[in-house]
């Protein structure tokens, strides 16, 4: 069986970003991109993905943090359909709903040759420490696009965006994990196609 695990870097005028990914993990995680909160998602996103992670990144953050964590999500993109390969024998969805105390989330994902994130709900503060919270959509987009694949997150309720913020991410994590993750009884690609 292949190993499913690949590095990715980008460089742009703005950013240097580098991914390094195993799908066939156990939820190690390295992330290194000098914005702390973003730092810790991304590290719960690997962690209940089972995914092994390193993620470095030097970006414009005299600017702000949009490039840097966009450019993370699109490298971060790029390495999981690299890693992913054919995508033979995977299941190809997966779903999670995952509570953060007051906080209700659910991310839902189809491995499917399309990128495309539909986001719904709101994050009630506009901050979280240094971390501007319209950069969560923007990653996820960024993410889903350049993975190709449709990605659903809503939340459902919560005050503390902080929790709300955790429990997409943590949500995220387990769908992927699951659409992911080889199943013995899928034989070739997991499409009446034939072709994901």
């Amino acid at each position: 069986m292949s190993e499913r695990r690949t590095g990715v870097t980008r460089e742009t005028k703005e950013t240097t970003v580098r991914v390094g990914l195993n799908l066939d993990g156990s939820g190690r995680v390295s992330a290194e991109v000098g914005v702390g909160f973003f730092e810790h998602m991304l590290e719960l996103l690997a962690r209940f993905a089972l995914f092994d992670l390193e993620v470095t990144a030097r970006g414009d953050l005299n600017v702000d943090a949009h490039h840097t964590v966009e450019d993370v999500g699109i490298t971060l993109g790029q390495a999981f359909a690299q890693a992913l390969g054919a995508k033979e024998g995977i299941r190809r969805f997966g779903h999670a709903v995952v509570p953060m105390d007051e906080a209700l989330a659910l991310a839902a994902v189809d491995i499917s040759g399309r990128g495309h994130l539909s986001f719904s709900g709101k994050l009630p503060a506009s901050r979280v420490g240094d971390f501007d919270t319209e950069l969560v959509p923007e990653f996820f987009r960024a993410f889903a696009v350049n993975a190709g694949l449709t990605l659903h997150l809503r939340v459902f309720s919560g005050r503390n965006t902080h929790h709300i913020i955790e429990a997409l991410f943590k949500a995220c994590g387990r769908a992927l994990g699951d659409a992911a993750t080889r199943d013995p009884r899928v034989q070739g690609v997991p499409s009446t196609k034939g072709k994901l």
